[in-house]
């Protein structure tokens, strides 16, 4: 079985710091690289660039609503025209940049509220996936399984990779646990490894009731901010290994070659 690990990287910003980013970049297989609109700026994308050249991590688009001040988490309601501009406009800056460096921009997957509003409103997720294939039709669309992402990806035959989250409980309707309950995170590093094996395996989400929801999963999203972030990423990682999986970056899974 192959699988991607991803982390949502040079989120440069008041609110995350990019001091895990060199070691993180030692361990996941693709690199979700924020654009400036959330968080990060160009020398941020710059040196990540490198570092994921260096590595052979495949390197990503993360675009966001343009709000620094709230690092892309509040809610915005705009316009379909507003999102397009938004999304393409994100995946050319870092593609510029990683043109200069002789890589390519392999993959999208948006962050934060515009991420949470397009897993749960389909029209949304439409607009941005219309607005990606607009940019590059060749990119992958990496989502989270189950999302109104991955449907609207699939409908319009898009290039998708589904993915869950190693540190988060699931609901029993496949979300994640609200941020705002006590039992959103999963902190300690063997948890998360097991959680994450077990769904792997089971190409199932794990409910934090104990309910399995059969789903795709092709990649495991690990965070790269808070003490145990590279701790849990290396567990995660061994215990993969571990159990047989092959990791790969995104672009280099079988299902896009």
């Amino acid at each position: 079985m192959e699988i991607n690990i991803n982390c949502d990287l040079g989120e440069t910003s008041e609110f995350c710091s990019t001091e895990n980013d060199p070691l993180l970049l030692d361990i996941v297989n693709s690199a979700n690289v924020a654009c400036g609109y959330h968080a990060g700026d160009k020398p941020t994308m710059q040196k990540t660039i490198e570092i994921s050249k260096r590595n052979g991590v495949s390197i990503g688009a993360h675009p966001s609503f343009n709000d620094p001040k709230n690092f892309g988490r509040k809610r915005l309601n705009l316009s379909s025209k507003e999102i397009n501009k938004l999304i393409i406009d994100q995946i050319n800056i870092l593609a510029e940049i990683a043109e200069k460096n002789s890589i390519s921009v392999t993959h999208v997957k948006p962050h934060g509220a515009l991420n949470n509003m397009a897993c749960e409103n389909f029209e949304l997720a439409n607009v941005i996936a219309k607005s990606i294939i607009e940019a590059n039709k060749n990119l992958i669309f990496l989502v989270p399984t189950g999302s109104q992402m991955e449907k609207a990806g699939k409908k319009l035959s898009m290039r998708i990779a589904a993915e869950i989250f190693a540190d988060r409980n699931y609901e029993d309707d496949g979300n994640l646990v609200s941020r705002s309950k006590p039992n959103a995170l999963i902190m300690d590093p063997n948890v998360a490894k097991n959680h994450v094996i077990k769904m792997v395996k089971n190409q199932a989400l794990n409910c934090f009731s104990g309910k399995q929801i059969p789903c795709e999963i092709d990649s495991v999203c690990v965070h790269g901010d808070g003490k145990s972030a590279v701790s849990m990423a290396n567990e995660i990682k061994d215990g993969l290994i571990k159990t047989g999986v092959t990791l790969k970056p995104l672009d280099q899974l079988k299902k896009f070659l």
